[in-house]
């Protein structure tokens, strides 16, 4: 793979951390997943492309209801392990390597394509949204789940990207859900739905761990979430719980289908 420089880092961080990304970890709680899923009709055995698949706690949600599925990553630590989840639910999955912005799939190849929480790590959202409707059928479907900010917040916005970069250098950008619907109508996706839901992060510590957030990022993001702006102070509900600081993320689920 010919891998741009944030691509290298995605690569890179998510091959170090792929053990964090398992059993316990916060996307195991596939319940957006699921409710997202009731929203879409699909025939039995469809084929689901998951991109960014992790630990492919996604992909493997829709193999578990007799859909052909490949899991796909940026990372072959992150698919041996999707590939040892798969076996020990006696799964039958494929794997494919490659970055989200290029893939090696023929025109109209899925019913279903998906990307839970790591859309934020992608070097062109553009690319990636263009290369998601080539490999969709007509007539099917798009679900992207992942961090957001409300439309018309700049300053929480901002200030989410100075923290997320610090405390992992693989984070990209997050996209607001009017960017998002507006890369999917460019591109030939009729955005559906594009709802934003309140997702408690676990505690501060636990997001640095995740991530493996150097010592001295640590001390960055705790100044920044000392002097946060008011904006962003609300949107995502700073505050300490037992000692430490928790806050609330906004979720995007947007669903959207090909034109047939």
């Amino acid at each position: 793979m010919n891998l741009d420089p944030v691509q290298q880092a995605a690569q890179a961080q998510f091959s170090r951390q792929s053990h964090r990304y398992g059993s316990g970890h916060i996307l195991e709680n596939i319940e957006d997943v699921r409710a997202a899923a009731e929203q879409i009709p699909l025939a039995p055995g469809s084929r689901v492309l998951d991109i960014a698949a992790a630990n492919g706690h996604t992909g493997l949600f829709f193999a578990a209801q007799g859909h052909r599925v490949v899991l796909a990553d940026i990372s072959e630590a992150m698919l041996e392990r999707a590939r040892e989840a798969a076996a020990a639910r006696g799964l039958a999955v494929e794997t494919c390597q490659h970055a989200a912005e290029s893939l090696p799939y023929a025109d109209g190849e899925f019913d279903l394509v998906t990307c839970r929480v790591a859309a934020h790590h992608f070097s062109s959202p553009v690319a990636f949204i263009r290369e998601t409707a080539r490999v969709l059928k007509p007539g099917g479907w798009f679900l992207l789940i992942d961090g957001s900010v409300e439309d018309n917040e700049p300053m929480a916005e901002a200030w989410i990207h100075e923290v997320e970069q610090l405390r992992d250098p693989s984070h990209a950008r997050f996209l607001t859900p009017g960017a998002w619907s507006a890369l999917c109508e460019a591109a030939g996706l009729q955005v559906r739905s594009a709802e934003l839901f309140p997702f408690k992060q676990p505690n501060l510590e636990w997001y640095f761990e995740t991530a493996a957030t150097s010592p001295a990022n640590r001390e960055r993001v705790r100044d920044l979430i000392a002097t946060a702006p008011e904006e962003a102070r609300r949107l995502f509900e700073l505050a300490e719980e037992e000692g430490t600081t928790v806050w609330w993320w906004r979720r995007l689920t947007l669903l959207a289908r090909k034109k047939a």
